[in-house]
């Protein structure tokens, strides 16, 4: 698996609902849900509660982020 294959799997599913998971430093999660709203480069973003977050394919690549559609 690489970056494009993930960007493209992203952008097959660009409006539709997810729940990503960020693991982070000392074991910490954080989780966001919301709509996949756009499809760049480098990066995607979410929309979840009108707030735009960003995270990168690279992230998802290596596991830092795992993404669950609904």
């Amino acid at each position: 698996m690489n970056t494009n294959h993930i960007k493209e799997e992203i952008e097959k599913n660009i409006g539709k609902k997810v729940e990503i998971k960020v693991f982070g430093m000392r074991g910490k999660t954080s989780t966001y849900n919301g709509l996949i709203h756009a499809i760049y480069p480098n990066l995607f973003t979410i929309l979840e509660n009108n707030i735009e977050k960003s995270f990168t394919y690279r992230d998802v690549l290596i596991g830092d982020i795992k993404i669950k559609y609904m």
